[in-house]
């Protein structure tokens, strides 16, 4: 049984709803910002759904998805997406980033939180990645700031040619970074 299931699943969804709430409140008005009107958003690595949960707040008009390796996760977010009542506005499903249950130019923006130090393909997630993105649709990957993106720029060199990853430091829990947003 991996972390993320069972009881543990459970524990992690409170915790994490906790403590992650002053990132997702960022990261939801990073996108906010970027996201076209009706836009289509993919949560690569969701989770329970809390990041779409915030996002579907700030922003009604965004068509929300949300893929993560765990059904135990995807169970949880799902319980929370029905209290909720968004349904009709909050998809989530049992995926691998690295292959994607959707059609070519889906989404206009993916996103994805906390997840890419999880990932064993970076380079399969960003080839991914670029196929369900729409031409002009924009890719944004948040982590800790430790987390090596060496894989990720090249996977982005090589699947965006002639765009450019822009790393951010951001700040969200504690008064120093300890995450970055990498931006395509």
């Amino acid at each position: 049984m991996s972390y993320f299931e069972g009881r543990s699943g459970e524990r992690y969804d409170r915790r994490a709803a906790r403590l992650n709430r002053p990132l997702f409140r960022r990261i939801c008005r990073d996108l906010a910002a970027v996201a076209p009107r009706d836009g289509a958003v993919l949560d690569a690595g969701t989770g329970s759904g809390h990041l779409l949960l915030e996002l579907a707040r700030v922003r009604p008009d965004l068509r929300l998805t949300g893929v993560d390796l765990s059904k135990d996760m995807i169970a949880i977010g799902r319980r929370h997406v029905r209290a909720a009542a968004l349904e009709d506005r909050i998809t989530l499903d049992v995926a691998d980033v690295a292959e994607l249950p959707y059609p070519d130019d889906r989404f206009d923006l993916v996103v994805s939180t906390l997840s890419m130090h999880h990932w064993d393909r970076v380079e399969r997630a960003v080839a991914e990645f670029s196929r369900v993105l729409r031409p002009e649709g924009a890719l944004w990957v948040y982590d800790f700031r430790f987390v090596s993106a060496g894989r990720l720029a090249q996977a982005v060199r090589e699947r965006f040619p002639g765009r450019t990853m822009r790393r951010t430091p951001v700040r969200a829990l504690l008064p120093f970074p300890v995450f970055a947003a990498y931006t395509v």
